[in-house]
């Protein structure tokens, strides 16, 4: 899996797209909001810039973690998480998405029950220093940035970490034991 050479913070959560719009113009920080890009072609743009920081809106496992709260919450069709979880790994295997060094998660607290349960306990649970609750605004990033810890990577094995994602129950997700309750 490739890994660039700036650090690559992705800030998720409602407003995302305004706060990383905020941090425009700050000294070794180059953001970058979606908008209507394809979140590939944001992780093209991320990875040509050489500053310290690479700040998006891009979640390159968006689908993925949409498709795990629909899979229980029960909104989305059968096989949604599946096909997403496939799809995410076909876009790392050929690079065209990369994972971020670190996820802020923006008002974790006013986020739906399952989604919180994917930010905090399945992303957490996977790389705990690497996702970072943090609130709302553009000052309050520029402040995390700076306080960011050095941690434990994502799983070695991200292909099989993925495909376990279907047995990851919400309310038992980054507990001890994986939280993994479902048969597979």
């Amino acid at each position: 899996m490739r890994r660039l050479s700036s650090t690559v913070v992705v800030v998720v959560g409602d407003g995302a797209a305004d706060v990383v719009a905020g941090l425009d113009g700050l000294h070794n920080v180059r953001a970058i909001p979606r908008r209507e890009q394809r979140v590939a072609e944001v992780m093209e743009v991320a990875a040509r810039s050489a500053a310290t920081y690479v700040v998006h809106d891009a979640d390159p496992l968006g689908e993925v973690a949409a498709a795990w709260a629909g899979f229980f919450d029960g909104t989305a069709p059968v096989g949604t998480l599946e096909v997403a979880i496939e799809a995410a790994i076909g876009e790392l295997r050929a690079e065209r998405l990369v994972l971020p060094d670190y996820y802020l998660v923006l008002e974790p607290d006013s986020m739906t029950e399952t989604w919180r349960h994917w930010w905090l306990g399945v992303m957490a649970g996977a790389a705990p220093v690497r996702v970072v609750p943090v609130r709302p605004s553009a000052a309050a990033v520029t402040e995390e940035l700076g306080h960011l810890s050095a941690g434990r990577w994502w799983p070695g094995d991200i292909e099989a970490w993925l495909r376990g994602l279907p047995r990851v129950v919400p309310d038992r997700a980054g507990l001890p034991g994986g939280g993994v309750a479902l048969s597979g």
